[in-house]
């Protein structure tokens, strides 16, 4: 079966998904443009930005991707290429969209606020302090890893870090110019030509010019950078960096997509299923916990509550940027499983477990690029460029996040330090990077990164119940949320049982231990869910 074929039908159902099922739920959720936008109402320059559509997408997809949806489908693989493309079909459009959309509607309404601000609205102070507690947790263990990552590739290859850098450079002059032109288009199409055809160039020129560090001078100005990022209106630096790299991942799709229609291969890989892999385990849980970003993730809902909400010009602008966006990024997770369908499942295991999935799906796609006539060892080097650049794009995106966090967690302290921490950004975001830091000097991010694919998911059921509530307490039809909220639900609870219970038998007790307090974290504030549920019952809906 050639796979060309998955591809285009791929596409067909995701066109037709945004085009019929976005509709439905953009109209669920009862949005429009009655109101104006928080970036407008709450106007600082800082943080809430009024930006142009195809910015704010550039943006927001910059910061989802990263490396999950290529990561998490390579190695979902291992339980066979066909529940893979369903889960990342079925859990894009009917569980990664809503959820991404309806993180951004609930954010909208609620002045731009993040998802822990809505759950103290809904559920309850004691809920929006545990849910702070574990995204702030999750977000800085994010951070350290990321920065490890990062710092180890541009030690192994420091061209990426040469071209990494002069993408930061280039972004910082293109918001600068984008602030001066305003809101004349011709002007910010002739930058944007510019812009992007200059962050091509930063690729080759990185290449000449190669830049290496040792590990400690890595992770001193990658923080250091997240750091400026979080601090710095989001227009000068972050907005253009992101919006800048989205067409280099646009740009990598568009080849690996002529790639794939001229070279025409085949799908090696037998359609066989296997229930239990060795290394991973259960195909439920472990394939719904493993294909995150490309089908559903929590982290998202940090994006789009966080930073996304805050630089949308119009409310409509949700649709586009929220549901499309989530999208885009299930058609990259199909094309992430396209780069390993070519080989056999033995060459396919051999190879994950010696070259890793990066490596794997770089050298797929580079080679199918290789039938457009572009040399094979460029279009290697080129998506392995591209992955990096987005995983520096997760790192900046996080450290604002977790300053967001922080800052709305201590809105409710009435102490002269929490009004330092909820007010002053530099303050927040230095305590942010004093965590990260402490965590990499630690190396306990090595042993924590392994549950991190399962509390990223139960963020997402935590999102989807809290989006639930919202709804149910305006008296509207929640049940295109609550289904797929209690299916996660059940896989990441389902997940966390069988990591707890491996690793108290495995004597890791501090997994263990961590998995299970994530369970009960889970437990409560469902539970605390369900008594505001019933406590509305009795008594009428507030205004939206």
């Amino acid at each position: 079966m050639s796979y060309s074929v998955i591809l285009v039908l791929s596409a067909i159902i995701l066109i037709l998904a945004y085009r019929f099922y976005g509709n439905f739920v953009y109209k669920k959720f009862g949005l429009n443009d009655k109101n104006p936008s928080p970036a407008h109402t709450h106007r600082d320059g800082v943080d809430y930005e009024p930006s142009k559509p195809i910015v704010v997408l550039g943006h927001h997809f910059a910061s989802i991707a990263g490396a999950g949806p290529i990561v998490g489908p390579v190695i979902a693989v291992s339980f066979g290429w066909v529940p893979a493309i369903i889960w990342i079909l079925v859990g894009g459009i009917f569980f990664g969209a809503v959820h991404d959309l309806g993180s951004m509607a609930a954010s909208l309404r609620t002045e731009g606020k993040s998802i822990g601000v809505i759950i103290r609205n809904q559920i309850g102070l004691r809920g929006k302090q545990l849910f702070v507690i574990f995204s702030f947790s999750t977000l800085i263990l994010v951070i350290g890893v990321f920065a490890d990552i990062i710092a180890k590739t541009f030690i192994s290859n420091p061209a990426v870090a040469s071209a990494s850098f002069l993408f930061i450079l280039l972004a910082v002059g293109f918001g600068i110019v984008n602030r001066l032109i305003g809101d004349r288009k011709k002007a910010f199409l002739l930058i944007s030509i510019v812009g992007v055809a200059l962050m091509y160039f930063s690729v080759y020129l990185g290449m000449l010019i190669p830049f290496a560090l040792d590990y400690r001078a890595w992770i001193f100005l990658l923080l250091a950078y997240a750091f400026i990022a979080s601090v710095t209106p989001v227009s000068l630096l972050l907005q253009p960096r992101d919006y800048l790299n989205s067409f280099l991942l646009y740009g990598m799709m568009l080849a690996a997509i002529l790639g794939v229609i001229f070279s025409n291969p085949t799908i090696q890989m037998s359609s066989e299923i296997t229930l239990t892999d060795q290394n991973l385990g259960y195909i439920f849980p472990v394939l719904f916990v493993t294909i995150a970003c490309g089908a559903i993730s929590g982290f998202h809902s940090l994006v789009a509550s966080g930073t996304t909400s805050k630089q949308l010009d119009k409310v409509s602008d949700a649709k586009v940027v929220g549901f499309g966006g989530m999208l885009i990024e299930s058609f990259l997770a199909i094309l992430s499983v396209g780069a390993v369908v070519v080989l056999s499942k033995g060459e396919y295991l051999s190879r994950l477990g010696t070259e890793g999935p990066v490596s794997l799906f770089s050298s797929g796609l580079g080679g199918m690029m290789g039938s457009l006539g572009i040399p094979v060892e460029f279009a290697v080097s080129f998506v392995a460029l591209t992955v990096s650049a987005f995983a520096l794009t997760t790192l900046d995106t996080c450290t604002r996040l977790a300053r967001f966090t922080l800052q709305e967690y201590f809105e409710d302290v009435k102490t002269p330090m929490g009004k330092t921490l909820s007010e002053n950004r530099f303050v927040s975001t230095g305590l942010v990077v004093l965590f990260s830091a402490l965590l990499l000097a630690s190396g306990e991010f090595a042993t924590l990164w392994p549950i991190f694919g399962s509390a990223n998911q139960l963020l997402a059921a935590l999102a989807l119940l809290t989006i639930a509530v919202w709804m149910i307490r305006k008296k509207k039809n929640a049940l295109f949320v609550t289904l797929p909220m209690f299916f996660m639900f059940t896989v990441t609870l389902a997940s966390l049982g069988l990591f707890a219970w491996k690793n108290f038998q495995d004597q890791v007790y501090v997994l263990s231990l961590i998995a299970a307090l994530l369970f009960v974290l889970a437990i409560s504030l469902m539970v605390l869910a369900t008594r505001s549920i019933k406590k509305e019952i009795k008594e009428p809906a507030k205004a939206l």
